[in-house]
């Protein structure tokens, strides 16, 4: 422990045993520049930042203008930061340039270049000499070079790269210099581009504008957040052109690759709703976790979960529960929280009994649910409230009941194998001491700020920015001071933390936009239809798997976007209230990162405890089993999400909570005792029946759980069963 982190300590306040827990992990892609590079790539991150957080409270821009600055800001840092290929720790060693990497410069360098001095010859003339126009020339000819030159950089930095992590390659300068040439020709014809763009209207030079820009959001998708959203969007985009040849619902008239991009790279495609979310709310509560992280509030609740939970049996467990849970406010993806709090109870899971791969499992399954954990709930509650219009404030209120069973039931997993296993907590003296990390309660401040002023009828917009300020406040009440440079410090890692989320909902959008241009999601939805033949069930079946398949190696962004606009308009359409639709498919979005085979979020936590994956995602899958079971308690029980009166509500709650207990007591196989066989699947039996929600279903599933209990108990034996048979 440093002297630093000794003095943020309160004076005998035992061992701290989190820290740094919220700090970004590097990947291995990413960057590690040094002197005047990094100080560059910082003071750009930081300009980054305070743009959107100025623009969003001070000066109002321009909707397109805005999202096309986001956009191609993101691009241009991601660009800088994230190499196309993983990179070595230790430097290599000089090599002579190969000639067919001379080649390739030449090519890119020079029609990047070629575009870029077109759009700044553009800019110029308009700045200096007020032409409106420039001459026909300067466009008429700007396209085709820039194409060629972007894809030469690509086939550099793919085939070519530079593996150094302190340098970043001629290539990536050359995407990021063509990011802006993108960006410079779309704002210099904004006007004309919303009339003509998608239309037979649309220039050469758009079409070309348009591709480039496709092309470098789903490079930097794919160095950032891997292949998966690549390749589903990359499908999409086939799928415009090949619809002529397909047959059924997917058949359609196909279109010009001129009306095609085009039409894409407007607000009915990259500039829609995720980026309109991704430009507002998510920069704003990423900026709020890095206030947090600057002033090491993420290490906090840690070490406050830990001095709560950490002696329990099982205790490690119980506080990857618990911090987990808090991490996720501040904390947008299931992975990333997974590698933050892992790192630290993972280890200490194993020291008290747990399996390699059940200690993973648990953090994964805690991890996801921060996606679900009011009031920030990762980025996707933005974009559920963008998509349906349903107050922020409604979605947060709505979530209660449902992020609460889920985490009561990996609690109740957790407790019963500790249990069954006749586990230990941590001894009191390696933990922190409850009541003196008590006296830093004012730490939670800025988070009790942020649900005030949201339920106080503050925008949210305007409700993030206060809740910054009183992150920046509570910090001069602990050694870690927000000044200066702390502050410069959270605006640069705010942008650094903010890449990933914008290629995502960039990349979302094209999805989004072909869905919307080809009508497939219409189509999509009257399938759906005829094959459920109007049953709401069989159709939220349905809609389960698209939504966990479509989220399978996909952050959970972009699935509840994607899935939104393909699925949830059909549920819709069968009667079942928006919100339930789409907090519906929100639910199997974020849980497919713990949904074998493809399991992010389990993935990550194998690598931490060296379990086998496959056989982590499938654990980890168990121990989140009630958010497979939550989300269709939303349609047999609108009171689980706060729709209905106090006693509905109330009572759903509680019957609920019973069924989720007997639930993974029936996963466990632990019940007041150890279950035979036959008698979990009774359990499981009872446990569903609680978790329906009407009368006589409760009463089925109680009456299930106490005979079991008795039984278990021995207040009832076989004996006496079988002489009441006599």
């Amino acid at each position: 422990m440093t002297q630093a982190d000794n003095a943020s300590a309160p004076k005998g306040s035992g061992p701290i045993l989190a820290q740094n827990v919220d700090e970004e992990p590097v990947a291995s892609n990413q960057r590690l520049h040094g002197s005047w590079i990094n100080l560059t790539i910082t003071v750009l991150c930081i300009a980054y930042t305070a743009f959107h957080i100025g623009v969003m409270n001070l000066y109002p821009l321009e909707t397109w203008t805005y999202r096309l600055i986001h956009v191609c800001g993101g691009l241009l840092l991601g660009f800088l930061i994230y190499s196309a290929v993983q990179l070595p720790h230790t430097a290599p060693a000089e090599a002579r340039r190969n000639p067919l990497d001379w080649l390739f410069m030449a090519v890119g360098a020079g029609g990047i270049g070629y575009g870029f001095a077109m759009v700044a010859y553009a800019w110029g003339g308009y700045w200096l000499a007020g032409i409106p126009r420039p001459p026909a020339f300067v466009f008429a000819n700007f396209g085709l070079p820039l194409l060629v030159g972007t894809l030469a950089a690509l086939a550099g930095a793919w085939f070519l790269p530079n593996r150094d992590r302190a340098r970043i390659g001629w290539a990536d300068y050359a995407l990021g210099i063509a990011s802006i040439a993108v960006l410079g020709y779309i704002l210099f014809n904004v006007g004309p581009l919303r009339l003509r763009a998608g239309t037979a209207m649309a220039q050469p030079a758009d079409y070309y504008a348009a591709l480039v820009g496709v092309i470098l959001i789903l490079e930097v998708t794919r160095r950032v957040a891997g292949l998966a959203l690549v390749v589903i969007a990359s499908i999409f985009i086939l799928y415009s052109f090949a619809g002529p040849y397909l047959p059924g619902f997917l058949n359609h008239r196909g279109y010009e690759p001129t009306r095609f991009f085009t039409y894409i790279f407007t607000d009915q495609g990259i500039l829609s709703d995720p980026v309109a979310v991704s430009s507002t709310y998510i920069i704003l509560f990423i900026t709020f976790a890095a206030f947090l992280q600057a002033s090491k509030v993420g290490d906090y609740f840690v070490n406050f979960a830990f001095a709560a939970a950490g002696r329990a049996r099982g205790g490690p467990a119980k506080v990857a529960v618990l911090a987990s849970g808090l991490m996720g406010m501040i904390n947008g993806t299931s992975a990333g929280n997974v590698v933050s709090t892992g790192s630290l109870t993972i280890p200490l899971m194993k020291k008290v009994g747990y399996p390699a791969k059940t200690s993973a499992a648990v953090e994964a399954a805690a991890s996801s649910g921060g996606q679900i954990m009011p009031p920030i709930m990762g980025a996707g509650a933005f974009i559920m409230a963008e998509v349906t219009g349903i107050p922020y404030t409604d979605i947060v209120i709505a979530a209660i009941i449902p992020s609460v069973l889920y985490f009561a039931s990996v609690y109740f997993m957790v407790d019963l194998q500790a249990t069954k296993m006749g586990m230990k907590g941590l001894p009191k003296e390696e933990l922190p001491v409850f009541k003196e990390l008590l006296k830093q309660v004012y730490l939670f401040i800025p988070i009790i700020m942020l649900i005030y002023t949201l339920f106080a009828g503050y925008s949210v917009i305007r409700a993030g920015t206060v809740s910054m300020m009183a992150a920046a406040v509570v910090s001069w009440l602990t050694p870690h001071r927000m000044g200066p440079r702390l502050l410069a410090k959270a605006f640069d890692l705010a942008a650094r933390m903010s890449i990933q989320l914008v290629a995502v909902c960039a990349c979302a959008g094209i999805i989004v936009g072909v869905i919307a241009l080809t009508g497939v999601g219409a189509r999509f939805s009257s399938l759906l239809l005829g094959i459920a033949e109007q049953n709401q069930l069989l159709a939220l079946f349905f809609a389960m798997c698209i939504s966990i398949v479509l989220g399978m190696g996909m952050p959970t962004t972009a699935a509840y976007a994607v899935a939104a606009a393909v699925v949830a308009p059909g549920l819709v359409n069968l009667g079942i209230p928006v919100l339930t639709a789409h907090f519906f498919v929100f639910y199997f979005a974020v849980m497919s990162a713990i949904t074998p085979p493809v399991a992010l979020a389990a993935y990550a936590g194998a690598a931490l405890s060296g379990s086998d994956p496959m056989k982590t995602s499938v654990e980890s899958f168990k121990i989140g089993l009630a958010a497979f079971v939550v989300p269709f308690m939303f349609f047999y029980s609108q009171a689980m999400l706060m729709q209905g009166t106090w006693m509905e509500v109330l009572h759903v709650f509680v019957t609920a909570s019973v069924g989720i207990y007997m639930l993974s007591a029936s996963v466990q196989g632990w019940y007041f005792g150890k279950l035979a066989s036959v008698l979990r699947v009774v359990l499981l039996i009872g446990a569903l029946c609680m978790i329906q929600g009407g009368l006589i279903s409760d009463l089925a599933g109680l009456a299930i759980g106490v005979a079991l209990l008795a039984y278990q108990k021995r207040f009832v034996t076989p004996g006496m069963l079988a002489r009441g048979s006599d």
